[in-house]
């Protein structure tokens, strides 16, 4: 959208069951909050949303851990995580809640105008239900023994021991975890929005209007949705805790939290305008404001397929951008907070910025390498010795160094204050220096714009590394050695003094319009000792080569950034290690689940399997196939039976993949099988094989296959 009257900026809705981790800071925050930042330095009319969601699963399971209450869950972690967000500059216009009346409100009234405008349909299945309790059963209030690896505490949507995405009816020997009993079948009815009757909306927006603005990421993730066919989603659900269904025949039902959550960023808005005394709705209805969602890649679907859906049939505006980053791993493994392998943002803030010698730099210094490092195109990795190299020979050694340097030798050579330019003596040295100016300026906004956020702030130090060499280039403390026969700096000498100096700190007050978005605590830092006042920070600004006046004194030079010490970072490394080891003991010890939420946005991390030998590895007979024929097995919503021409041999396969792939769609298909299995019956049906597949995080299953048509039966090694 070009010039938009108005910006709304949304971050993803943390769950409100847990400390957050930096992966979550670097996935959705900090780069909507770079990007608001940006904007407010432009005099754009911004609101930037978030809040704590509140409702679904994880929050009794988590008041069951912690023996207590649902509400006490969530009044605790929506303290601690607001105020985790402000204690690292995350500058939110509002932080809400969906537990407020206003959101409960809102999100009854956006159910009824779908309901009443038959956007909505009911469905009547057979769910689970506990007589001892007298409840249904949500999929993480069952557990059962795996059918695939059978271990005997394995959940109603997942295993976690194999990895294995299950439904509770695949379960075998269900229970209840709420009474340990075993459950019973009950029909229930419950409300779905049928989002394959807008398949043909979703993938002319999303493929025919954004395939070029979008991250590719986020186009390819929806087209592999759109392309699998899309299915009625439930809205509703049995459960205790959330917004009460509000129709007739809906007792004892909530909304499933995927449908109340996305609008808490509605709600959120209202609260934020009644606060500030304005109207909330341009922010949803005016076509002129641009809507712009920041999430991780967990949250593609719901951000990109089914709120949209949502927001059109309710008549609100659509989403201009969704820019979604991948995940963020730790010392060489995905962050884990069952596995306890993770850097807190409350660890963070006691560790560095609470103490003596931490403060805001230290605020800077993690947002500084959480953006260098921004999982924006693939995923990446947060290490220690990365943080400690970024800010020692980064921050420090070339932009603070650059600042402190031109301060320095402002009040040594000039007495402390801003020296004239001479026009008549300027180098080419000079007009280059100068013209860089407008050319990062230029740069910078750009990549802001496109949501670039990693090479936009490289931009930014570029300037200060230029700045460095053009300082060390110009040499003025060799030049204040030029003097009369009185001792007096000759007139050219001190003229080139002068213009070094004075395009030196013109470049400082660049620099901190220019590092404003990205570390905005460095910026006011610079001000203070520039003696200037906010205004300057407006992107009006920026590229400006007269932003400080000739004659003006200013501040005495503090250090913008202090080294990390090797102590520290090994301290870091060492609590990290002994934090996992003391969870894994503590799950053996009590034979404690671990695993995370249903619905929790974090990535379940599979641990590595016991070492094997290479001839145990060697005993697997791993070869190429193609898939002749494919169909449904019965009363299996699962298996899929499938013919696979082996060059050798054709093969029956049972394999576990209904859910994620058609039987039209995958006939030809190559495909790795493990073809030297022991026989297993499956329904029936004698399965000889395995089909090698991956996982994503959504759970999605993905063909493992090569790269290249290959004959079927070539040997894989």
């Amino acid at each position: 959208m070009q010039n938009p009257k108005r910006y709304l900026v949304t971050a993803a809705l943390p769950y409100a069951n847990g400390l957050k981790h930096i992966g979550h800071l670097a996935g959705a925050y900090l780069p909507a909050d770079i990007y608001v930042r940006f904007l407010r330095a432009k005099q754009k009319d911004v609101v930037f949303v978030c809040g704590s969601d509140e409702h679904g699963t994880a929050i009794p399971i988590q008041a069951m851990k912690e023996n207590t209450t649902p509400q006490a869950i969530i009044d605790k972690y929506h303290g601690i995580i607001r105020q985790n967000f402000a204690d690292l500059s995350i500058s939110f216009d509002i932080y809400h809640r969906t537990s407020s009346p206003l959101h409960h409100e809102t999100s009854r009234e956006f159910f009824t105008r779908l309901n009443d405008a038959g956007e909505l349909e009911t469905r009547e299945t057979e769910q689970y239900f506990d007589e001892k309790a007298n409840t249904f059963l949500a999929d993480r209030y069952i557990k059962g023994t795996c059918p695939n690896c059978g271990n005997p505490n394995a959940y109603g949507d997942q295993c976690e021991k194999c990895g294995t995405s299950l439904s509770p009816d695949e379960l075998i020997n269900p229970v209840s975890t709420l009474s340990g009993e075993a459950p019973v079948k009950r029909k229930t009815k419950h409300w779905y929005l049928p989002l394959n009757r807008h398949e043909d909306f979703l993938r002319n927006w999303i493929v025919g209007e954004h395939n070029d603005d979008w991250r590719a990421n986020v186009v390819g993730q929806c087209k592999s949705w759109l392309d699998g066919g899309l299915q009625p989603r439930a809205v509703t659900r049995d459960l205790d805790w959330g917004i009460r269904v509000p129709v007739e025949g809906a007792e004892g039902k909530v909304l499933y939290v995927w449908f109340d959550a996305p609008i808490g960023y509605i709600s959120a808005t209202k609260q934020w305008a009644i606060d500030n005394h304005r109207d909330w709705e341009p922010y949803w209805n005016d076509k002129d404001t641009q809507l712009v969602h920041f999430i991780g890649k967990d949250n593609i679907v719901f951000h990109c397929i089914i709120f949209p859906v949502m927001l059109k049939l309710y008549g609100h505006i659509l989403p201009d951008n969704v820019p979604s980053n991948e995940f963020l791993n730790l010392e060489g493994d995905k962050m884990s907070t069952s596995r306890n392998w993770k850097l807190d943002m409350q660890d963070y803030i006691d560790d560095f910025v609470n103490q003596p010698n931490g403060g805001p730099a230290l605020v800077d210094a993690l947002r500084y390498y959480l953006t260098q490092i921004a999982p924006e195109t693939k995923d990446s990795e947060f290490t220690w010795k990365g943080f400690q190299d970024a800010v020692n020979s980064e921050l420090t050694d070339i932009f603070g160094n650059f600042v402190n340097r031109a301060m320095v030798l402002m009040h040594k050579l000039t007495s402390g204050k801003v020296p004239p330019l001479h026009t008549e003596a300027l180098t080419e040295a000079d007009r280059n220096m100068l013209a860089q100016f407008d050319n990062s300026r230029e740069k910078i906004e750009k990549l802001l714009v496109g949501y670039k956020f990693r090479e936009a702030q490289y931009e930014v130090i570029d300037l200060a590394r230029i700045g460095n060499r053009y300082l060390q280039g110009k040499e003025p403390w060799k030049q204040v050695k030029n003097v009369d026969a009185t001792g007096k700096v000759l007139p050219e000498a001190q003229q080139s003094i002068d213009n070094c100096l004075h395009i030196c700190l013109q470049t400082c007050a660049n620099l901190a319009i220019f590092i404003n978005p990205f570390l905005p605590n460095t910026a006011r830092k610079m001000l203070h000792m520039l003696k200037v006042v906010d205004k300057m920070l407006e992107w009006e600004n920026a590229g400006k080569t007269k932003l400080l006046s000739v004659g003006y004194s200013l501040r005495a030079p503090e250090l913008l950034f202090r080294k990390i010490e090797d102590t520290e970072i090994q301290a870091q490394v060492e609590k990290l290690k002994s934090n996992s080891i003391a969870a894994a003991g503590e799950t053996v010890a009590t034979g404690s689940d671990t695993a995370p939420p249903a619905n929790s946005t974090e990535p379940v991390s599979d641990p590595v399997k016991e070492i094997i030998q290479f001839e145990d590895f060697a005993k697997i007979d791993l070869r190429t196939g193609r898939i002749l024929e494919a169909e449904k097995v019965e009363k299996a919503d699962k298996l899929l039976k499938l013919t696979i021409d082996l060059g050798f041999e054709t093969r029956t396969i049972v394999s576990g993949i209904a859910k994620d792939f058609q039987p039209q769609d995958i006939i030809g298909k190559q495909v790795v099988v493990v073809v030297n299995l022991a026989p297993r019956k499956m329904r029936g049906i004698e399965s000889n094989g395995m089909i090698l597949m991956a996982q994503d995080e959504q759970g999605k299953l993905h063909f493992v296959q090569p790269e290249n048509t290959i004959n079927a039966g070539a040997g894989v090694s």
